[in-house]
């Protein structure tokens, strides 16, 4: 559950989503982990390149960056015979593995912590569950309104 919540939220076009409370106290420390492992990649130095790709690795760990399909998808043998080949789709957990190190990284390099906000938003209709707002903090949202 965790692996799936911290993948939308490193994923969401608008970098937050909606969430019970309990849950997204949950996400917090599991996000801020991973997002530090990202800020370590970029005080690496140049040189550095095995310990940037060991702390790839550690960081996929926290996201289902597996795709059993993708050998298959990649065979010579799909498709047809003199049709291009379309490229397969990764997985969301790839997707926020990237995002995570290009885009993030970069964002919080000079922060030492507090990537995330909770706001609560109120009690759910249907089951009376506390609601809350998880997003990352220095959004591009979050600048724009500051101006």
């Amino acid at each position: 559950m965790l692996r799936n919540l911290a993948t939308s939220l490193i994923n969401a076009d608008k970098e937050y989503i909606v969430t019970t409370v309990q849950k997204a106290k949950e996400l917090r420390p599991f996000v801020e982990k991973v997002i530090t492992l990202a800020r370590h990649a970029q005080h690496a130095e140049g040189n550095d390149a095995i310990r940037v790709v060991n702390l790839r690795r550690q960081a996929a760990r926290f996201f289902h960056s597996g795709n059993t399909t993708f050998k298959v998808e990649q065979s010579r043998f799909r498709g047809k015979k003199g049709e291009p080949k379309e490229a397969p789709v990764r997985t969301a957990g790839v997707a926020a593995v990237q995002r995570l190190f290009n885009e993030l990284g970069v964002r919080y390099k000079d922060r030492n912590g507090g990537y995330t906000r909770i706001i609560r938003l109120g009690r759910r209709q249907g089951d009376n569950a506390e609601l809350a707002v998880i997003e990352l903090v220095d959004n591009p949202r979050e600048l724009a309104a500051k101006g």
